[in-house]
């Protein structure tokens, strides 16, 4: 169990605990308020939902995503705004969780879990980025490809952004996973062994993974989700042996 200390070195009391997590909590609230504030502002400055759009536009033929109650396109808004702005207030919420969990951890823990963060949002990003730009075209080319001759298009956006955000977050979720596997190395929790020896299972698991998040063809289920998965898991193992390394040195060093 993690334990905390005070600026002297003495182990917080349990009250303690819990007055610092209620403020690092409404600190958090505070900052997804004001960024869902800023994140409507920007959802009408720099039409957020027509970039969410662009990936159907060429399917649509010249019409436009439907509506059925005259409350949506606020709402719409709305929702957009909350997801910008739980994106702008990410920096403080991760904040938030460090300067709690932080003084638990060792030196040569922090030295592995603060850089990991940081290589954690560009993973993040380049997951959303290739969902966007890749997989999500060509999953709606796909699906929309059956029954042309017998139905006609409805689309209605509230259903279409659903679809849109599922994919964007899965994406750049699972494009998280050497960041998992690296904080769980520098905590001692997995061996590059242990990660080595179920590789079998990981490809298996990825699979599986691959054909939810991507109902699309055999090209889009193998090269847009499969393979940087797989390649993301070797990634992994090598970066859980170094880290492996360095935190039997650490330990070698302080005994």
């Amino acid at each position: 169990m993690l334990k905390r200390k005070n600026q002297v070195g003495d182990e917080m009391p349990f009250l303690d605990h819990l007055e610092e997590l209620r403020w690092r909590l409404l600190w958090s609230l505070l900052a997804v308020v004001v960024g869902t504030g800023i994140g409507f502002l920007l959802v009408m400055k720099l039409n957020v939902l027509g970039i969410l759009i662009d990936p159907i536009e060429p399917f649509l033929h010249g019409s436009r995503l439907k509506y059925l109650s005259p409350t949506d396109p606020f709402f719409i808004t709305v929702k957009l705004a909350i997801v910008v702005g739980l994106l702008l207030a990410s920096p403080v919420l991760i904040y938030q969780v460090w300067a709690f969990f932080g003084p638990a951890l060792l030196p040569h823990e922090k030295r592995v879990i603060v850089p990991s963060l940081y290589m954690g949002l560009v993973l993040f990003g380049l997951g959303v980025w290739s969902a966007y730009t890749v997989v999500l075209p060509m999953t709606l080319k796909f699906t929309m490809g059956f029954q042309t001759e017998a139905l006609e298009q409805a689309i209605t956006i509230g259903p279409y952004l659903d679809v849109v955000t599922r994919v964007l977050l899965a994406f750049g979720t699972v494009f998280e996973l050497p960041v998992v596997i690296l904080i769980l190395s520098a905590l001692g929790l997995v061996t590059p062994e242990f990660l080595a020896s179920k590789r079998k299972h990981a490809i298996l698991i990825i699979t599986v993974v691959a054909s939810l998040l991507t109902p699309g063809d055999v090209i889009t289920l193998t090269l847009m989700m499969m393979v940087p998965l797989v390649f993301l898991y070797e990634f992994s193992i090598v970066l859980s042996r170094m880290v492996t390394r360095r935190r039997v040195a650490a330990m070698a060093a302080g005994a």
